[in-house]
């Protein structure tokens, strides 16, 4: 659907940077919610960003660096201490924690989002030059994807009603 053909006319471009499950949800929920609203929507998955683009997902979360974390927990909200992600296999708790409670809140996984961008006529790039950089082949990544540079996501940052770096 060209811009002109949508009833509101608006753009709109993410550039994603970072791969894990927390920092997945926020870009795909805009962009699905933004495409919904008639708003032509380009994601360019950049560096760790990436990952977010390949078949086989294996997200986690960390308490690293993440000092406002904190889950539901006996019927309150515990805070997830720094320290823990120093402990062995606190980032494998971490993660299943936030799974489950995705899960039993209903909340769509980043493969159901990630469809739901691509069966909204999302643009869809991957940072070719990252594909390089991480030695990622095309075969390892969903499909439908485009590849393509930084200029290319350029022109279209330059034409986008809204730009966002996530």
């Amino acid at each position: 659907m060209a811009e002109a053909d949508l009833p509101n006319g608006k753009s709109m471009s993410i550039i994603i940077t970072k791969g894990t499950l927390d920092w997945a949800y926020p870009p795909f929920i805009l962009a699905t919610t933004a495409a919904a609203m008639d708003v032509k929507v380009t994601m360019f998955f950049t560096f760790y960003g990436l990952g977010l683009l390949k078949k086989n997902l294996k997200l986690s979360v960390t308490t690293l660096g993440n000092s406002a974390m904190e889950m539901p927990m006996m019927g309150g909200h515990m805070k997830m201490p720094n320290m823990m992600s120093m402990l062995p296999g606190m980032t494998g708790l971490t993660s299943s924690m936030m799974k489950k409670l995705i899960k039993k809140k209903g909340v769509a996984s980043i493969e159901e989002l990630r469809e739901a961008a691509e069966l909204s006529d999302v643009r869809l790039i991957a940072c070719q030059m990252t594909m390089d950089l991480f030695g990622y082949k095309p075969e390892q990544m969903v499909d439908g994807l485009e590849y393509a540079g930084a200029a290319t996501y350029m022109e279209t940052a330059l034409k986008s009603d809204i730009n966002l770096y996530i």
